[in-house]
């Protein structure tokens, strides 16, 4: 899955045309989750709350 973004450990990827709603994903050591981009949702999979808030603190930035 190509990366748009590396920091603190945590790995964002998302593919170009993968399936519906548009969303990225974000990897934390063994941890992962499925980000919705429209309202930053978790559609599936866990990280750790410091991790969390740093994937969605990114997520505002971005999008």
């Amino acid at each position: 899955m190509p990366e748009i973004s590396r920091f603190f450990g945590i790995v964002i990827a998302m593919f170009f045309d993968d399936h519906n709603p548009p969303h990225f994903h974000a990897r934390y050591g063994s941890y992962s989750i499925a980000v919705r981009i429209e309202d930053f949702a978790i559609l599936e999979g866990y990280l750790p709350p410091e991790a969390l808030g740093l994937v969605i603190e990114w997520a505002e930035r971005n999008y």
